[in-house]
């Protein structure tokens, strides 16, 4: 969801491709199981993160198999596909057989972003996909390591004034949330900021702690554990919708900085075409497993909110999402060859 009263700024973007495959599967326990459909499911189901492993999509796919398994019966597994924005992974999940054994986790940034985007994002959301439920909401956070100068996002600022051009950021890469979120601050502090975009969260992160970047914009869950271990700092958010050790952080809009109230989201995909019964079927798996106490406490540890929507609900999320963010970057005209 975005509150931008403007929009945002042009900016140089580059493409990063890469392919990654983490399998993690998951164990029966003690979970009562959704009755199942006559034929399905009758084998193992893959939920495909299109980013590296170590990010906040990466992580809510795997807390969703875990409890998954348990709840309809078969193994399932979690493939990183990353590349491109996550537009590869997305585009493979796209041209996957509609059989309800391919999920796709996905974002605001790739569902809502990449196809106003990228000149060919590989993939068209409505056409390519049946929605199945919002697994979460949060605040885009701003993070810096222990011991950099920066207590706040002021303090950033300030330097980012006094060294025009010289002071980074990085982010999940090219046009996701992260990205547009700070080009749109840059623009509207009249900042000439040097942003360093990575094939996701994780080795982003990798490079703040080891000192190439001055700062990373992710998503909470991305760098809980890092923040909780006091190795990082989160000097601002964009929205005071924080939990866990991100409570009580300081919002851009506290700091002075207007305008700039921004939600991410995480939701489950399946191919267009998959038989209705089994989108059904999944739909209703997917939000009990969203449902569970254990899964919500460490939803909430990592500073997002458990939304479990209803598919109806989240088919007009999606659909306001695309249109929204559609019109920022047409408006900015911003383009990804």
């Amino acid at each position: 969801m975005i509150d931008f009263k403007r929009q945002t700024h042009h900016v140089g973007f580059g493409i990063f491709s890469a392919a990654l495959l983490a399998c993690a599967i998951v164990t029966k326990s003690h979970a009562q199981e959704l009755k199942p459909l006559a034929d399905f499911p009758k084998q193992t189901i893959t939920i495909v993160s299109p980013f590296p492993p170590g990010g906040g999509n990466d992580k809510i796919s795997r807390l969703l198999a875990a409890e998954l398994a348990p709840i309809v019966g078969q193994p399932v597994v979690v493939e990183n596909r990353g590349g491109a924005g996550g537009n590869l992974g997305t585009s493979s999940v796209a041209r996957a057989k509609p059989d309800g054994y391919t999920i796709l986790t996905s974002q605001t940034s790739i569902i809502g972003v990449n196809p106003a985007l990228y000149a060919n994002a590989g993939f068209k959301p409505k056409e390519d996909f049946e929605p199945l439920s919002q697994l979460t909401s949060a605040p885009v956070v701003f993070v810096v390591r222990a011991d950099s100068p920066y207590q706040t996002m002021k303090d950033y600022i300030a330097d980012a004034r006094a060294k025009p051009g010289t002071l980074t950021f990085a982010t999940p890469g090219n046009g996701t949330l992260s990205h547009l979120t700070t080009s749109r601050m840059a623009t509207q502090e009249k900042l000439q900021l040097t942003h360093i975009p990575y094939k996701g969260a994780g080795p982003a992160v990798t490079d703040l702690m080891g000192g190439q970047v001055a700062m990373v914009v992710t998503s909470p869950s991305s760098v809980e554990g890092l923040v909780a271990s006091g190795k990082l700092r989160v000097i601002a958010s964009t929205n005071s919708d924080l939990l866990g050790v991100f409570k009580g952080v300081a919002t851009l809009e506290d700091q002075g900085i207007k305008d700039m109230r921004v939600t991410d989201w995480y939701g489950v995909f399946v191919p267009k075409g998959t038989p209705t019964d089994r989108v059904r079927y999944l739909e209703a798996a997917v939000r009990k497993a969203m449902a569970s106490a254990e899964m919500k406490l460490k939803v909430n540890q990592s500073g997002s909110q458990v939304v479990a929507s209803a598919r109806s609900d989240f088919i007009q999320t999606v659909d306001k999402e695309i249109a929204d963010w559609g019109a920022v970057v047409k408006a900015a005209g911003l383009k990804v060859d």
